[in-house]
């Protein structure tokens, strides 16, 4: 369970909810007060802070010789601000002059003012809208855009929603199925990811892969939210075609997480999830092109660059899940632009970014031990978990190193013993693969992994008491900062990977990774955390040091909708 917060921080959270409950759901304070007008900021503009995604800022206020002075400044319980916000909160905050702009589970959207905690305005799904979301099975969302004065997000049921940048209110949503015939919750489909807008576009993936689904990737007009290529980019042939042409079922490859992409080629990468059926592969024989593989395309046209693949024929639903990033790192002695990933196979790769070359084959950051899977169920490293789930990966110059998130904890992984094993709904679940349940006294944790990418080793791996299930943030000082699931907050010294800090928030079950923003020249640090009781928090130095109690560090399930 989640602990009282310390006296300071609980005041100042009242204050704030206060505040912010006097506004409509769907109004707005900007005319009130405009933080442009009179502060200067630098942004964390979109997902992975670049549109490369690798999370990486040039701020340089936060220290390790200052850090053990940061403290929070503001935090706030979403459910007090509204009591339908859903549990289980993945949300990665973006910040746009000033303003922070989150997601909840349930597809609610607030706006605050960074440094003050101000709601500005807060955008709750009316109960047409939201009728369906709960036929999704999953509630999650990871995000928002921000482009030509608007915050874009993709609803659990497979809508794409424009609101208005100052106010919160909905200026379009469209339904993908009306672009792409057969979208539908019904169908297995449902979207938790982000959207990326770039040059007038927005760049979508699919959720859904496990139930069966046909993975894809589109663009939209970011004017008027219609499709801006001629077609998708599918994943996997259509059901009976190809290698698909004996078996009953959609092919998954799901894109669950968002699109990286290079500005100066317009070339975009996208990593795709594992083939349906996750655990049987009789009826959809050879290499499943393009499931568990990292893709690139023409963003302007959707058009095949290159692909390559991680796992052939994949049997242990081992995704590349999370977000490729596009890297000008140093390799083998001389300067070279790369695009890598991290799998839930527990291995990384990475690849020339024109021709998609192989650079560094497969390294593995994590216990492999994979038999093919049989109907009684075997134990397989890693689990369905990982590896490397959603949870992104950072990348710092100054090294050359990457920092990947790490899950140990395998799964007892059961097939069908054939296509009439049918349970009676959509999808790869409902033919049968299953989970069995894994040995009690095998106990999950996670790791953070150093690679140089100038050489393809592990420089170093530090174990995490939980799986790293939100991801790392870094900056231009030489510090990492990452999550944990009972609530901590830790800033790591990037070169020798010595944890120098470690804050326990007044939350639990921080599963995204935090943003950097800076207003008036002061740096802040803002994140939010899950379970029960959903928060955003923001630090900077000269804040409150008054530490929570540790939250309830859940492994289980965090898509339930309560």
């Amino acid at each position: 369970m989640i602990k009282k917060m310390a006296l300071t921080g609980a005041i100042m959270a009242t204050l704030i909810a206060l505040t912010a409950c006097t506004s409509d759901n769907n109004n707005s304070n900007a005319a009130e007060s405009d933080p442009s007008a009179t502060v200067q900021f630098e942004n964390f503009p979109t997902y992975g802070f670049d549109l490369s995604n690798t999370r990486h800022v040039p701020f340089k206020g936060i220290t390790a010789e200052n850090i053990n002075e940061v403290g929070v400044v503001w935090t706030v319980d979403l459910k007090t601000l509204d009591k339908d916000v859903k549990n289980g909160n993945q949300s990665y905050p973006v910040v746009v002059d000033g303003v922070i702009y989150i997601t909840t589970s349930g597809n609610q959207v607030f706006a605050f003012e960074g440094a003050t905690g101000k709601q500005i305005w807060h955008f709750k799904p009316g109960a047409d809208m939201a009728k369906d979301f709960d036929k999704a099975g999953i509630v999650a969302n990871r995000g928002v855009s921000v482009g030509e004065g608007k915050v874009f997000m993709l609803t659990i049921d497979n809508q794409i929603v424009a609101l208005d940048q100052k106010t919160g209110e909905m200026v379009n949503s469209v339904k993908i199925a009306d672009s792409i015939e057969g979208v539908t919750v019904e169908n297995g489909y449902y979207e938790t990811t982000v959207p990326i807008y770039y040059k007038g576009n927005l760049y979508i993936g699919s959720s859904g892969g496990d139930n069966g689904v046909r993975g894809f990737v589109s663009a939209y007009k970011a004017s008027d939210l219609t499709p801006a290529w001629d077609a998708p980019f599918w994943t996997v042939p259509p059901k009976g075609q190809d290698w698909l042409a004996n078996s009953k079922f959609h092919g998954g490859g799901a894109v669950w997480n968002p699109v990286a992409i290079d500005e100066d080629t317009d070339i975009m990468y996208f990593a795709v999830g594992n083939p349906a059926p996750d655990f049987y592969g009789k009826d959809r024989p050879g290499a499943n092109p393009y499931t568990d593989s990292v893709v690139a395309v023409d963003s302007a046209t959707g058009k095949l660059i290159w692909s390559a693949q991680e796992i052939s024929h994949d049997l242990w639903d081992y995704d590349a899940a999370a977000s490729p990033m596009i890297l000008n790192a140093t390799v083998n002695g001389k300067a070279q632009k790369v695009v890598v990933e991290g799998g839930k196979s527990g291995q990384w790769w990475a690849w020339d970014a024109a021709t998609g070359d192989v650079v560094w084959d497969g390294i593995p950051f994590a216990k492999i031990d994979h038999p093919e899977p049989t109907p009684e169920g075997v134990l397989v490293y890693p689990g369905v978990l990982g590896g490397e789930n959603y949870a992104p990966e950072t990348y710092d110059p100054a090294t050359n190193y990457v920092l990947i998130p790490g899950i140990e904890y395998p799964s007892i992984m059961k097939s069908a013993e054939n296509e009439d094993f049918e349970k009676g709904f959509n999808g790869a679940w409902a033919f049968g693969t299953a989970l069995g349940e894994t040995p009690a006294d095998i106990i999950p944790y996670g790791t953070v992994t150093a690679i140089d990418v100038n050489t393809g080793k592990q420089v170093y791996q530090n174990k995490t008491k939980d799986m790293m299930r939100g991801g790392l943030t870094s900056t231009d000082t030489g510090l990492a900062f990452y999550g944990e699931l009972d609530g901590k907050i830790n800033a790591m010294d990037i070169k020798s990977g010595k944890v120098l800090w470690t804050f326990q928030s007044a939350g639990d079950n921080i599963q995204a990774a935090p943003a950097f923003f800076i207003a008036d020249g002061k740096q802040y640090l803002t994140f939010t955390s899950g379970g029960t009781k959903p928060k955003i928090h923001v630090f900077a130095i000269g804040g409150d040091k008054t530490q929570g109690s540790a939250g309830d560090a859940d492994n289980g399930s965090v898509h339930e909708a309560k």
